[in-house]
Protein backbone atom coordinates (compact mmCIF):
# COMPACT_ATOMS: atom_id res chain seq x y z
CA UNK A 1 0.00 0.00 0.00
CA UNK A 2 1.38 3.37 -0.74
CA UNK A 3 2.62 5.36 2.08
CA UNK A 4 5.27 8.17 2.73
CA UNK A 5 8.57 6.73 1.73
CA UNK A 6 6.92 4.45 -0.28
CA UNK A 7 8.79 3.43 -3.58
CA UNK A 8 6.19 3.71 -6.72
CA UNK A 9 6.42 2.65 -9.95
CA UNK A 10 3.20 3.34 -11.60
CA UNK A 11 1.22 3.35 -15.70
CA UNK A 12 -0.52 6.70 -16.30
CA UNK A 13 -1.90 8.66 -19.58
CA UNK A 14 -2.04 12.31 -18.68
CA UNK A 15 -5.45 14.46 -21.12
CA UNK A 16 -6.12 18.04 -20.53
CA UNK A 17 -8.68 19.68 -22.26
CA UNK A 18 -9.91 15.88 -23.48
CA UNK A 19 -6.42 15.56 -25.31
CA UNK A 20 -3.47 13.17 -24.26
CA UNK A 21 -0.78 15.30 -23.03
CA UNK A 22 1.37 12.68 -21.39
CA UNK A 23 1.86 8.78 -21.01
CA UNK A 24 3.79 6.22 -19.83
CA UNK A 25 2.68 4.06 -22.54
CA UNK A 26 5.66 2.00 -24.78
CA UNK A 27 8.24 3.27 -21.92
CA UNK A 28 8.79 2.15 -18.15
CA UNK A 29 6.86 3.16 -15.70
CA UNK A 30 7.17 6.09 -14.03
CA UNK A 31 8.93 5.77 -10.48
CA UNK A 32 8.91 8.31 -7.67
CA UNK A 33 9.56 7.89 -3.72
CA UNK A 34 5.89 8.95 -2.16
CA UNK A 35 5.77 12.50 0.33
CA UNK A 36 9.38 13.37 -1.84
CA UNK A 37 7.75 15.97 -4.00
CA UNK A 38 8.48 13.81 -7.19
CA UNK A 39 5.85 14.09 -8.46
CA UNK A 40 2.47 16.94 -8.34
CA UNK A 41 1.10 17.17 -4.96
CA UNK A 42 -2.47 16.85 -6.02
CA UNK A 43 -1.85 13.50 -8.19
CA UNK A 44 0.58 12.39 -5.10
CA UNK A 45 -2.08 12.72 -2.80
CA UNK A 46 -4.59 10.69 -4.74
CA UNK A 47 -1.91 7.79 -4.97
CA UNK A 48 -1.68 7.66 -1.17
CA UNK A 49 -3.43 3.94 -0.40
CA UNK A 50 -3.32 2.18 -3.16
CA UNK A 51 -2.06 -1.38 -3.70
CA UNK A 52 -0.08 -2.76 -6.92
CA UNK A 53 -2.58 -3.82 -9.61
CA UNK A 54 -4.96 -1.23 -8.63
CA UNK A 55 -6.46 1.58 -11.26
CA UNK A 56 -7.90 4.91 -10.92
CA UNK A 57 -9.17 7.86 -12.90
CA UNK A 58 -7.93 11.42 -11.13
CA UNK A 59 -8.68 14.81 -11.17
CA UNK A 60 -6.08 17.26 -10.60
CA UNK A 61 -7.40 21.03 -9.89
CA UNK A 62 -5.36 23.82 -11.54
CA UNK A 63 -3.82 24.49 -7.84
CA UNK A 64 -2.72 21.62 -7.04
CA UNK A 65 -1.45 20.74 -10.40
CA UNK A 66 0.77 23.11 -11.97
CA UNK A 67 -0.71 26.26 -10.23
CA UNK A 68 -3.08 29.10 -11.94
CA UNK A 69 -2.09 31.28 -14.37
CA UNK A 70 0.36 33.98 -12.71
CA UNK A 71 -0.25 37.23 -15.22
CA UNK A 72 2.87 38.36 -13.62
CA UNK A 73 4.56 36.08 -15.01
CA UNK A 74 4.13 37.39 -18.75
CA UNK A 75 6.78 39.70 -20.12
CA UNK A 76 7.63 41.92 -23.11
CA UNK A 77 10.68 42.42 -23.63
CA UNK A 78 12.55 44.13 -26.72
CA UNK A 79 12.66 42.32 -29.84
CA UNK A 80 16.37 43.00 -30.37
CA UNK A 81 17.23 40.81 -27.00
CA UNK A 82 16.08 37.74 -28.44
CA UNK A 83 18.19 36.27 -30.97
CA UNK A 84 16.55 35.24 -34.38
CA UNK A 85 13.71 37.64 -33.34
CA UNK A 86 12.36 37.89 -37.07
CA UNK A 87 11.66 34.03 -37.29
CA UNK A 88 9.83 33.75 -34.09
CA UNK A 89 6.36 33.61 -34.15
CA UNK A 90 2.95 33.12 -31.56
CA UNK A 91 3.44 29.23 -29.92
CA UNK A 92 6.87 29.46 -30.50
CA UNK A 93 8.91 27.55 -27.18
CA UNK A 94 12.15 30.05 -26.66
CA UNK A 95 14.71 30.05 -23.63
CA UNK A 96 16.13 32.29 -21.28
CA UNK A 97 18.36 32.75 -19.05
CA UNK A 98 18.08 35.20 -15.44
CA UNK A 99 20.33 34.75 -12.59
CA UNK A 100 21.87 31.72 -13.66
CA UNK A 101 18.93 29.86 -14.18
CA UNK A 102 17.44 28.78 -17.49
CA UNK A 103 14.10 29.27 -18.21
CA UNK A 104 11.57 28.32 -20.97
CA UNK A 105 9.00 30.55 -22.00
CA UNK A 106 6.08 30.62 -24.66
CA UNK A 107 5.77 33.51 -26.74
CA UNK A 108 2.64 34.94 -26.91
CA UNK A 109 2.60 38.04 -28.83
CA UNK A 110 5.19 39.60 -31.68
CA UNK A 111 5.58 42.65 -33.42
CA UNK A 112 8.43 44.27 -35.18
CA UNK A 113 9.64 46.08 -31.59
CA UNK A 114 8.40 44.09 -28.67
CA UNK A 115 7.77 40.30 -28.11
CA UNK A 116 6.04 39.36 -24.79
CA UNK A 117 6.97 36.34 -23.53
CA UNK A 118 4.94 33.71 -20.87
CA UNK A 119 7.28 32.24 -18.58
CA UNK A 120 4.03 30.01 -16.86
CA UNK A 121 4.23 26.18 -17.15
CA UNK A 122 2.17 25.37 -20.11
CA UNK A 123 0.34 23.05 -18.24
CA UNK A 124 -0.70 26.24 -15.37
CA UNK A 125 -4.59 26.96 -14.79
CA UNK A 126 -5.26 23.59 -16.34
CA UNK A 127 -7.23 20.87 -14.59
CA UNK A 128 -5.38 17.56 -15.32
CA UNK A 129 -7.07 14.44 -15.75
CA UNK A 130 -4.54 10.92 -14.83
CA UNK A 131 -5.56 7.30 -15.54
CA UNK A 132 -3.23 5.61 -13.47
CA UNK A 133 -2.19 2.24 -12.67
CA UNK A 134 0.03 0.63 -9.74
CA UNK A 135 2.57 -1.53 -11.19
CA UNK A 136 4.92 -1.86 -8.13
CA UNK A 137 4.81 -0.57 -4.63
CA UNK A 138 7.88 -1.41 -2.20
Amino acid sequence: MIKQGSKVKFDYTLKVDGEVRDTSEGRAPLEYVHGAGHIIKGLEKELEGMKAGESKVVTVAAAEGYGEVNPEAKKTVPAEAITNAKEIKVGDVVGAQSGGHSFQAVVTKVSDKEIELDFNHPLAGKELLFDVKIVEVN
